[in-house]
């Protein structure tokens, strides 16, 4: 749906009156994304059922009889301005109730202010203790979040953050998490579309250790207080901010979804003891930089478990479970000419690489020279997922994809990687233990944006 909005935006500003053709249940989000664009009047016709499991005679009868007819009705309609009732929002300190917890949590849960979950009443002066550890101004605006289009402000910041459970010191790491979220490369835009990603923040740097984030065994299990609350601050920000909800408003239309991730936070101690850049130093940032970026993330690997006398006992494994869990998606990074898988390498298997002479450049080479993917296969899973006109000889042709993916045989192997230097990696996890993951994202939705983190 965001991209037939787009569309139908982009011919509405040409004098072309549009109708948006979406399936069924979209129509919420349609609107929340007509209204960002500017066009809130483009009427939205449902296609009933879904497409893609409709056989074919289904699919056109119902195109037939029930979509154009539909379409040639909006078209050829007038329609008034839709007159909605403003709801004034409470202004930024406005006391919005009076009670005990329990009083505070029902109020929070009735206006769809929460996750789900209880939160800390954002107090005033709660508040406020949080920006204490800044110098930026309560109402300085970080960007602008759609569908909604509030502005994410330095204040709103805070007042997500107490509720998330975080700690006031925590403040200038979540600043710059709603930087990178509010960045327009990011697409925060496309945060509730079907395919349900989850953001990823990923934390480099003295920041690390200086604020408690968990870095070692359980890196990514719910537990610690720095890792797991601010990963609960950002989904909790997507919400009440940019207004990414799931029923009833059902501007989140991830078919299936996922749980927030807690911080993916890099062990500096690992990094320094190989010798290796950190992930900061890969970004372009400085060794003594406290880094956040955030990513979209679509699916996590299985466990990677590795281990022998030699470097191919090692790789090997990675680039199997690794290119299993990209598999037939990592046709979208080609389609899109955006991808950027993350390994996040257990400190002991990247010490074993070292040993064989291996760095993090042999590392990605090596990935991306071995995960492989069928060409027809590569097709199959686009067509399921709507790219139906997706052909990998298109793109060599087009000069997108170079000479490695041509060829006429729909079961030659292709490398899922593009370009290896776009894999990241993140040394994490348990030192005692011989276990990687991978970390699979969304093509240009969510791509990875960082920034440094105030100090």
């Amino acid at each position: 749906m965001p991209a037939v909005m787009r569309a139908a935006a982009a011919a509405e500003r040409a004098g072309v009156p549009a109708v948006a053709i979406g399936g069924s249940g979209f129509e919420p989000m349609g609107r929340a994304i007509g209204k960002s664009l500017g066009i809130p009047h483009v009427p939205i016709v449902s296609y009933p059922g879904v497409i893609l499991t409709d056989e074919t005679d289904v699919f056109r009868g119902k195109m037939r009889e029930i979509v154009a007819p539909a379409v040639v009705d909006a078209l050829t309609s007038t329609y008034a301005a839709e007159e909605t009732a403003s709801e004034v929002e409470p202004g930024p300190r406005d006391v919005v109730v009076r009670g005990d917890l329990d009083a505070v949590l029902a109020a929070f849960e009735e206006q769809g202010w929460t996750d789900g979950l209880p939160i800390v009443p954002p107090t005033v002066e709660r508040v406020e203790e949080f920006l204490r550890h800044t110098r930026r101004d309560p109402d300085e605006v970080l960007g602008m979040l759609p569908p909604d289009l509030r502005e994410a402000t330095v204040w709103s910041v805070a007042v997500n953050g107490v509720m998330a459970g975080c700690r006031p010191e925590y403040l200038p790491v979540l600043l710059g998490i709603v930087e990178c979220a509010a960045a327009p490369e990011f697409r925060v835009q496309d945060a509730g579309s079907t395919p349900g990603w989850e953001s990823l923040i990923v934390l480099s740097g003295p920041v690390v250790e200086r604020l408690g984030f968990n870095s070692r065994t359980g890196v990514l299990r719910v537990g610690n207080r720095a890792n797991t609350s601010v990963g609960r601050f950002l989904r909790l920000y997507l919400r009440n901010l940019a207004g990414l909800r799931i029923l009833p408003e059902h501007t989140d239309q991830g078919a299936i979804g996922a749980s927030f991730h807690v911080v993916l936070a890099e062990n500096d101690a690992a990094v320094r003891e190989l010798g290796w850049p950190s992930h900061r130093e890969d970004l372009g940032f400085a060794a003594e930089d406290s880094v956040v970026s955030v990513r979209s993330c679509l699916t996590v690997s299985a466990p990677i478990y590795t281990g022998g006398d030699s470097v191919l006992d090692h790789v090997e494994p990675l680039a199997l479970v690794f290119g299993n869990a990209m598999g037939p998606w990592s046709y979208t990074g080609m389609e899109f000419g955006a991808w950027h898988p993350l390994l996040v390498l257990g400190p002991s298997i990247a010490a074993a690489l070292a040993r064989h002479g291996y760095d993090k450049p042999a590392l990605r080479r090596y990935l991306a020279e071995h995960m492989l993917i069928s060409v027809k296969e590569l097709e199959r899973c686009a067509w399921a997922v709507g790219s139906t006109s997706f052909r990998v000889s298109s793109l060599v042709e087009r000069g997108e994809l170079d000479r490695r993916y041509a060829g006429d045989d729909p079961g030659r192997l292709v490398p899922m990687c593009p370009r290896a230097a776009d894999i990241a990696i993140v040394l994490a996890g348990n030192e005692g233990r011989n276990q990687s993951r991978g970390y699979v994202q969304n093509h240009v939705q969510g791509v990875p944006v960082s920034r440094r983190i105030e100090t």
